[in-house]
C-alpha cells in the first residue's frame, strides 16, 4: 500500500488574510502523519487550542504530491527537489 504522508504545521501569520509567517523560526512543526484522517485530526486539534489568536493558522501540507513515485530520480536529483 503507497503512504499518503501530511505534514501539519502553522504559526503566527503577518497578517490574518494572507499565508505569510511572521516568523519562520518559530513555525510550530506538528508532525508527519501517514493518512489524512490523522493529520486533519492533529490539525484540528491544534487549530482549536489557538482559535483565539486570530494570527495563528494551522496547514496540512500534502507531501505524497511532491513528488510521482512512479518516476525514479537519481541520488542527485532528490536532494535538489
Amino acid at each position: 500500500m503507497t503512504q499518503r504522508l501530511h505534514l501539519v504545521f502553522g504559526g503566527e501569520l503577518i497578517d490574518p488574510t494572507k499565508n505569510a509567517f511572521k516568523d519562520v523560526n518559530d513555525i510550530h512543526i506538528v508532525g508527519m502523519f501517514p493518512n489524512y484522517e490523522s493529520a486533519y485530526n492533529a490539525w484540528k486539534s491544534e487549530a482549536h487550542r489557538t482559535v483565539d489568536n486570530a494570527h495563528m493558522r494551522y496547514f496540512i501540507a500534502h507531501i505524497h504530491r511532491l513528488r510521482d513515485e512512479e518516476v525514479e530520480a537519481s541520488p542527485t536529483e532528490e536532494l535538489d527537489s
